[in-house]
């Protein structure tokens, strides 16, 4: 059975939505963009080799729409290269990472380009979500419910599957993280020196140059060129974060610091058969070992990433003492603290997201799953690692998780 490996990364810069340094950009040519620049790594590769291009993304309407894939096909003049566009939400281009690596071990294709992007600035043209009366009207008492925790808060939360009723399909991230952190019993305070430090690693990352090596610039249409995410802040303290009202529940916990941004990027891979690579003499950055996908409570949804992890670490045969580093999606700090620590990671220690996480850099849905591969692939390198493993939460209830054995 042939190794799927990963030959080529490249991603954009991460913009703030609508305010940011990729606002003007559409999705279709920001992703063209990445893509292209993943190719040129690997110039022994042809065209006319690749067999699919799979683009994640978070809500594909709109702008994101017309099958997004084969339109960015088209625009690099790949009229051979078919192409799909798939949504997982924020685990959208883990997603499509799988099914390369699926493809590779079923022998039905020897490469592919794993993309991912979401731009956010442009989502008042439309999303696959964006369409009112859409809602099944069966979560209706459910959704109802959300909106009276939201308006007058809540002590803890309590799966209301207990009571014979439906959970929330539809409910809002801010109000899942509320209620992890109830669930849980995560600390306005715990939350918040996450924050920072997410921000903190961050800025140290930027002044050792560590993100410009990931970092493909994108030279706008008035000439200025983006070469660095609009996120990360310097200097940030806990006091300064600490003053922060809540953004989801009069009594919430989560605010404007303590969760990710709204963002706008691009990353893509290019993922191909250990033997297509060795016929190319293309020397693989990382074999993809396992990956992972696992549902759980639409309302609780932030806890996700730990079974899938799990999940991944026996289909790899291996424990979580094996992995070297460990990129977990910082969606909120909320969930990525119980997350870690029931992996038997400590959130605050040396193993995870060590050069900030999306608190700081953001988290664009549908770029984050590849956005997350590069990173965990510079980091591997930088401390001259070996085996990582990358998660997320994902909207719905679900988790997602992917491990990595750097080559190179």
């Amino acid at each position: 059975m042939p190794e799927a490996v990963i030959v080529a990364t490249a991603r954009s810069p991460i913009g703030r939505a609508r305010k940011g340094s990729l606002a003007a950009l559409r999705p279709d040519d920001l992703t063209a963009r990445m893509v292209q620049a993943a190719l040129d790594q690997v110039p022994q590769l042809a065209p006319t080799q690749i067999d699919d291009l799979l683009v994640g993304c978070g809500m594909p309407g709109g702008e994101q729409g017309h099958n997004l894939a084969r339109v960015v096909a088209v625009l690099l003049g790949l009229d051979t290269v078919p192409g799909a566009t798939i949504t997982r939400y924020c685990s959208s281009s883990v997603q499509t990472t799988r099914m390369a690596l699926h493809a590779i071990r079923a022998g039905e294709g020897d490469v592919f380009v794993s993309a991912g992007v979401e731009t956010v600035s442009r989502f008042d043209k439309g999303t696959s979500d964006s369409l009112p009366e859409t809602h099944n009207p069966v979560f209706g008492e459910a959704e109802r419910r959300t909106v009276e925790i939201a308006e007058a808060g809540a002590r803890s939360w309590v799966d209301p599957r207990e009571w014979g009723e439906l959970p929330d399909a539809y409910i809002s991230m801010g109000q899942t993280a509320e209620n992890v952190a109830r669930l849980r019993g995560v600390t306005r305070d715990e939350m918040d020196r996450f924050a920072v430090r997410s921000q903190n690693l961050a800025e140290a990352a930027i002044a050792d140059g560590f993100y410009a090596r990931e970092i493909s610039p994108v030279t706008l249409d008035d000439g200025t060129v983006a070469s660095s995410d609009d996120g990360p802040r310097a200097g940030v303290t806990l006091d300064s974060v600490s003053e922060l009202k809540p953004v989801f529940r009069p009594d919430g916990r989560i605010t404007a610091a303590n969760c990710c941004p709204l963002n706008d990027g691009a990353a893509a891979l290019v993922v191909m058969s250990d033997t297509k690579a060795r016929d190319l003499g293309i020397t693989p950055l990382a074999r993809i070992v396992s990956t992972g996908v696992t549902g759980l409570s639409p309302e609780i949804m932030g806890l996700g990433p730990v079974e899938a992890s799990r999940q991944a670490l026996d289909r790899a045969g291996m424990t979580i003492d094996d992995v070297d580093l460990v990129e977990l999606n910082e969606a909120f700090a909320a969930q990525v603290i119980p997350s870690a620590r029931d992996l038997g990671v400590d959130p605050f220690g040396d193993r995870l997201n060590v050069h900030g996480g999306a608190i700081a850099v953001g988290h664009p849905f549908g770029m984050t799953g590849a956005r997350i591969t590069t990173t965990l692939l510079n980091g591997l390198r930088s401390r001259d690692a070996s085996v990582g493993l990358e998660t997320m939460c994902v909207g719905g209830g679900q988790g997602m998780a992917m491990i990595v054995e750097r080559l190179s």
